[in-house]
């Protein structure tokens, strides 16, 4: 498929997703929201990847939604109430499962970001798995400015990165999170000076998740986000099950073996994915 929106190039088991509307501040177009899913499930349906990074170009990271797709039939006039409500909830559904599918992926999601992360890229960064940003970065739930409840994921996934009383401060005012700040709560691991630093950074991460047995690195982000869900009792019961059928000694052999002989251990893909039946 060819974007509109973003460039996509997976090497060295690294994919890269960049934002590349710049002089439009990358904001969330009709088309963002068809093609962001569609690049995560290709990806992750080849498995040539083993950790993805979303960077982006220009002075921001993104403005958020773009104003089309508030004019583009949400509300349609003169018809029956409930059915034009249904028909939004299904839209706003819709919206969710763009960035749904980043929680879903088997492999871990790091958001690079500079500049201003605004609306839909505070909802964005919300489902990655680790986010770094440059100094001049700064987060805005920016929803409450327009008169609107965020509602593709922010609300619900940001309480889990960061204490309730910031998160609620940022959704009740608008206000802008600068990115020291950021860090001191936790929302970000780190701030770099430069977009360039912060890149080089961030891959370095990147290298060495990929470096890592694909197959443990699939279970812990599935048994995290699990356990973010369910009590302890439950995470517990579950990686028990998910050990039980999915344990590799191949891995940790390999492993064993590499540290003896003094080199980088070699790790098998994951499989990809079948389409259909």
């Amino acid at each position: 498929m060819d974007y509109t929106c973003f460039k996509v190039e997976t090497k060295d088991n690294i994919a890269h997703i960049r934002f590349s509307r710049p002089d439009e501040l990358n904001t969330m177009t009709h088309a963002f929201w068809n093609e962001l899913p569609h690049a995560f499930k290709e990806i992750d349906e080849k498995a040539k990847a083993r950790v993805v990074v979303i960077s982006s170009t220009g002075k921001h990271f993104t403005a958020g939604m773009d104003l089309s797709v508030f004019t583009g039939g949400f509300t349609t006039e003169r018809q029956e109430t409930g059915r034009s409500h249904e028909t939004m909830r299904r839209s706003i559904l819709e919206l969710q499962e763009a960035f749904n599918v980043i929680e879903r992926v088997r492999i871990p999601v790091l958001a690079a970001v500079q500049g201003g992360c605004i609306g839909g890229g505070v909802d964005l960064i919300s489902a990655c798995d680790v986010r770094y940003c440059t100094a001049d970065a700064f987060f805005c739930i920016q929803e409450i400015n327009i008169g609107m409840t965020a509602d593709v994921g922010t609300l619900q996934r940001l309480p889990h990165l960061i204490p309730m009383g910031w998160m609620k401060e940022m959704a009740y005012t608008g206000r802008r999170l600068p990115a020291q700040q950021a860090k001191e709560i936790g929302l970000v691991n780190t701030v770099y000076e430069t977009r360039e630093a912060m890149l080089e950074g961030v891959m370095q991460v990147a290298r060495e998740i990929a470096s890592r047995s694909p197959l443990a690195v699939s279970g812990s982000k599935e048994m995290i986000n699990y356990s973010r869900d369910h009590s302890v009792a439950d995470g517990l019961n579950y990686i028990a099950t998910w050990q039980t059928g999915m344990f590799e000694p191949k891995d940790m052999l390999e492993s064993f073996k590499a540290r003896g002989e003094k080199r980088e251990p070699l790790f098998d893909d994951l499989l990809p994915l079948r389409k259909g039946i």
